[in-house]
């Protein structure tokens, strides 16, 4: 079968021959039409994300659409190593297929579940978000983050504050239901003050996409201005802008933040399947925004470093 292949850590794919699979006991074969670029799927092909298992030549792509061999059109995720989802054929346990509703297309349910599950699976999991409550999302201009608003809001979030360096798309966000935004472009002293007007207010939940300097900025404004004993959720999501940060402990003594992660690993990986499943049914009735673009499989090469965050990459197979 033919594959985006990698063949040594750091290299970009290539499009070649892959032997065909043969499904194991308790595994589907799918039939790929469909599969994205994100960013743990390049941290993955790099070697250098923490789930990656490093292990050479591998088959790139965590997840995708197709069609199993009884006709049923799926989502699947997590194809038995060393396939992946950008190939003509993938392995794929039974439990982490599932079938799509007839009203969303291939390409969008392939660009969307992962970004968008990165959410909703923090909202519904780690965050506990109740109707009302209010949400800051920080880093809310890339893919990730714009659908963070949107969902937050069809969530029942009853103001969604969002972040971001790039002005224009923060002024989009409003459009998709930010009630409120910050630009990071500020100096600290400035964003600073920004963030505890917030927190003074109420914060109830935070998505970090950064992590960095304005993580930073943000725990440590909601240490300062968090009212006593009101209790701040703030889920770790990526890290954009830099791996470690500083974190005084008087920051963690001072207030009642809640510092926690969302990912592989944090939530079993039944219950981020079934957080994606709710994301894809949603997806539609929630008129969730995602712009895509759309490439062949055997354009991998050019595709792969033309991809950006303002547009999610899909592979035709």
């Amino acid at each position: 079968m033919k594959a985006a292949i990698v063949r040594e850590a750091g290299q970009t794919p290539v499009y070649e021959d892959f032997e065909t699979p043969v499904p194991s006991t308790g595994e589907s074969l799918v039939f790929v039409s469909t599969a994205a670029i994100s960013q743990v799927v390049k941290s993955r092909a790099s070697g250098a994300h923490y789930s990656s298992a490093n292990q050479f030549p591998f088959v790139v792509g965590i997840d995708g659409v197709g069609r199993l061999e009884d006709g049923r059109r799926v989502y699947f995720v997590l194809p038995r190593a060393p396939y992946g989802s950008m190939a003509d054929v993938a392995p794929v346990p039974f439990d982490r297929c599932v079938v799509l509703p007839d009203e969303l297309d291939d390409v969008t349910a392939a660009a969307i579940a992962n970004p968008g599950m990165s959410s909703w699976a923090a909202y519904q999991e780690r965050a506990k978000l109740k109707p009302g409550e209010t949400v800051l999302v920080n880093g809310a201009t890339g893919t990730a983050g714009r659908l963070a608003v949107q969902i937050a809001k069809y969530l029942g979030a009853g103001k969604v504050i969002a972040t971001g360096r790039n002005t224009d798309s923060l002024t989009a966000l409003e459009r998709l239901g930010a009630d409120l935004t910050i630009p990071l472009t500020q100096d600290r002293s400035t964003l600073e003050d920004a963030f505890k007007e917030q927190f003074a207010g109420g914060v109830d939940v935070v998505l970090d996409y950064l992590w960095g300097e304005s993580a930073e900025s943000l725990l440590t404004s909601a240490a300062k201005a968090g009212k006593d004993g009101a209790p701040i959720r703030y889920v770790q999501i990526g890290a954009i802008s830099g791996s470690d940060i500083p974190l005084p402990g008087a920051v963690l003594r001072s207030s009642a933040i809640t510092l926690m992660g969302s990912g592989i690993g944090s939530i079993p990986l039944d219950r981020l399947i079934n957080a994606t499943s709710e994301l894809l049914h949603a997806t539609v009735p929630g008129g969730f925004e995602i712009a895509t673009k759309t490439a062949s499989l055997s354009e991998v090469e050019d595709a792969w470093s033309l991809d950006d965050s303002n547009r999610r990459t899909v592979f035709k197979i």
